[in-house]
């Protein structure tokens, strides 16, 4: 929930009140709420409200690495109408969460560097409020948990989550998420660390697998990038499937025969 007030020139306020119905989402659901405001001391001319998805990126530039605040989806949700003086209206909105949102809590427990957030913006004659930010809470797909699932299975250590920018192949997003996974197990000698991304669709998600490999005394160390196309309904093993993949990455040098 979000609470502001928009001062004009001679001092009269809008107050403005943004409210979700439910701050928890999953990619390809609906994000329900209001914006609920009082007009102040004189009418006001409302251009329109805009609601806008965000969520922070690393950007890559050079040899030096930065954040910034990308947003993936903006919507308008009303306007224009006319704000009597002192009196109240009320914006419903349902917004569609596009199917490549990332993820940013697992099981109810936030996701480690992850931040997304639903921004409100209400312009009015000679103003624009761009307001704060309410979090997001986006929850993985039944499809994205049994794949986390499976490499929770295979050993793997969760260490992080960020998102880079760029577009994948497949992908619309302005950028994408990595869920990074130390090695352990039966792939700790040949990796060093795992990083997942799904790329979702109505239908399916792309689990796309990059393993960052140790060099050695006969090969050098580097990227290898495998990907696993899985039915959103899928309900069978993932654990085999997704070690198939990585052992195929694996036998690329020379490891696991």
């Amino acid at each position: 929930m979000v609470f502001r007030k928009i001062k004009a020139a001679f001092g009269a306020g809008v107050s403005v009140d943004t409210v979700l119905a439910d701050s928890h989402v999953v990619p390809g659901g609906v994000l329900r709420g209001e914006v609920r405001f009082t007009g102040g001391g004189v009418d006001y001319q409302v251009q329109g409200i805009v609601i806008d998805f965000n969520a922070v990126v690393e950007v890559e530039s050079g040899d030096n690495e930065y954040q910034t605040t990308y947003s993936f989806l903006r919507a308008d949700v009303a306007g224009p109408f006319t704000l009597p003086t002192n009196t109240s209206h009320v914006a419903p909105f349902e917004l569609a969460v596009p199917w490549e949102t990332p993820v940013s809590s697992i099981a109810g427990h936030p996701l480690r560097g992850m931040r997304l957030g639903v921004a409100t913006e209400l312009r009015l004659q000679g103003a624009l409020d761009k307001g704060d930010i309410d979090p997001l809470v986006v929850e993985p797909l039944p499809i994205h948990t049994r794949v986390l699932k499976a490499i929770d299975q295979l050993g793997f250590v969760f260490h992080k989550a960020d998102l880079e920018a760029g577009t994948l192949r497949g992908s619309r997003m302005p950028f994408y998420q990595e869920i990074e996974y130390w090695a352990a197990g039966e792939f700790r000698r040949a990796f060093k660390a795992l990083e997942l991304t799904f790329i979702s669709t109505p239908t399916d998600t792309t689990v796309i697998l990059e393993v960052d490999k140790p060099g050695g005394f006969l090969s050098s160390g580097g990227d290898s990038y495998g990907s696993l196309r899985v039915a959103n309904s899928e309900t069978g093993d993932l654990a085999g499937p997704i070690r198939d993949q990585l052992h195929q990455l694996a036998r690329r040098r020379g490891l696991f025969g």
